[in-house]
């Protein structure tokens, strides 16, 4: 339930704070004459990332065994895929995000109606995607056949909206590269643990070998069915008896990836002394 209460509140806050700032800049410059647009634009987008998440859902049903395990493994992979690459570049932006927004809006401005809906869509429809195609991937991995994956993914959709609503009012001060960073950590070890049971799910479908090549197994230590079990499943999607490709999967998946993420950035961008001009050496 933790892990899809953080994917909820990360996604969530991301959009959230997309909203909150496209809404504060129309507010402050007077256009408040442009909102009914953004809303429609925020609107449509959620509306798209529900419906696509109940297509997933309730699509999925009607196919045999092997196609749901193919289509789930393959899902997982691509989920994972997006969300890496969403927390790095959040990572990267988040700093900027505001700048980055205003310019786009000023732009929608100057175009009318129609590019203000666009605007308001492609920056929340994003999000909303990425999060309704990462939620089902978590959740199909984690499901035991109870609601609490779907109630940890609802309660960090609605924390976000909460602090997206102090962070507009002023009341909440949020380091925003901080808060991606840490987070985005985190969201890497879920996404490695997604993205072992979606080789598993292609393994199921016969698409990948080694089924009954099984790692270890120690279930009789850890119970799945203990409190213990089910919190190391809902938290890292932690399997006691994975085969060989799940755990080769995990750890070329995890220790580079968290590795370079959480690599210090100034490395990348520390400048590089210049040479002193010949006036100055002349002088010395």
């Amino acid at each position: 339930m933790f892990s899809n209460y953080l994917i909820g509140l990360r996604e969530g806050l991301e959009a959230s704070l997309v909203v909150c700032i496209l809404i504060a800049y129309l507010v402050k410059t007077d256009r408040k004459d442009a909102l009914k647009p953004i809303w429609i634009g925020i609107g449509t987008a959620v509306a798209i990332a529900m419906g696509f998440g109940f297509a997933l859902e309730f699509g999925s049903q009607e196919l045999t065994f092997e196609a749901q395990e193919a289509l789930g493994g393959s899902l997982s992979v691509i989920a994972v895929g997006l969300v890496t690459w969403m927390v790095f570049w959040m990572r990267r932006t988040a700093r900027h995000l505001k700048a980055e927004l205003h310019g786009k809006l000023d732009a929608a401005l100057a175009m009318g109606t129609g590019a203000l809906v666009a605007t308001a869509f492609l920056a929340v429809g994003r999000e909303g995607l990425e999060t309704a195609l990462f939620v089902w991937a978590s959740v199909h991995a984690a499901s035991d056949g109870t609601p609490r994956p779907l109630v940890g993914v609802a309660l960090g959709l609605l924390t976000a909206v909460l602090l997206g609503w102090l962070f507009y009012r002023g009341a909440l001060k949020i380091n925003l590269a901080k808060f991606f960073t840490w987070t985005g950590g985190m969201l890497v070890v879920v996404a490695a643990g997604v993205l072992a049971y979606g080789f598993h799910d292609l393994q199921e479908a016969n698409w990948i070998p080694g089924i009954r090549n099984q790692a270890f197994d120690i279930s009789d230590t850890i119970e799945p069915d203990s409190w213990y079990g089910t919190l190391l499943k809902g938290v890292f999607n932690f399997q006691p008896d994975p085969t060989v490709v799940q755990v080769t999967v995990w750890l070329l998946y995890l220790i580079p990836t968290l590795a370079v993420f959480l690599a210090p950035t100034g490395l990348l961008t520390r400048k590089t002394p210049q040479p002193t001009p010949p006036a100055v050496r002349d002088k010395v």
